[in-house]
């Protein structure tokens, strides 16, 4: 089965200011060890990039830019969105057909809101999906902390059966040991 990294938001403006992310370099390190690992085993690796328009996070803006830990090599490929489903309005189911993709490798920010709407509708659209459970982060809320976030997402999502394709949660180094 042909798999695809997706990397979520991880951009600027969204990891530098402070205060950052929950386990924010050790995520980026821990993405950019999965895509290292899937470059060197033919896994399509994009990049999807949030914007809106007259904001800090307008496309160009340097808010927009991918964060600088992040690495990005020749022949990764690129989606830009406007809402949390990284799908909707995007060329990015027409990328992943191209590409003969039927499994997606899941990472980036904000669990709750972007990395969760791309993996249901990801399951809808009847792509398995592998939540890297350690790569993927957001702020703290007034409800809960960003740690506890992330933990609810990890056990949850895998728990959806109802879409007829497979989501599981497993850390960076299970990835990357497991194929």
């Amino acid at each position: 089965m042909k798999s695809a990294i997706l990397i979520i938001d991880v951009q600027s403006i969204l990891f530098d200011p402070v205060p950052r992310p929950f386990d924010a370099d050790r995520v980026v390190e821990r993405i950019n060890r999965v895509t290292s690992w899937g470059r060197t085993n033919d896994v399509a690796v994009i990049h999807v990039q949030h914007e809106l328009a007259g904001s800090e996070i307008e496309f160009g803006s340097i808010g927009w830019q991918l964060q600088a830990g992040l690495k990005v090599e020749e022949g990764d490929e690129f989606i830009r969105k406007t809402t949390p489903d990284s799908f909707l309005r995007t060329d990015l189911e027409t990328l992943l057909k191209q590409h003969g993709v039927e499994h997606l490798i899941v990472c980036g920010y904000a669990s709750e809101f972007c990395v969760d709407t791309t993996v249901r509708r990801a399951a809808g659209l009847g792509y398995s999906v592998e939540l890297v459970s350690d790569a993927h982060t957001t702020h703290d809320k007034p409800h809960a902390s960003a740690e506890q976030v992330r933990t609810h997402h990890n056990a949850t999502l895998p728990n959806i059966s109802s879409f007829g394709v497979k989501i599981s949660s497993l850390t960076t180094q299970e990835l990357v040991s497991s194929k």
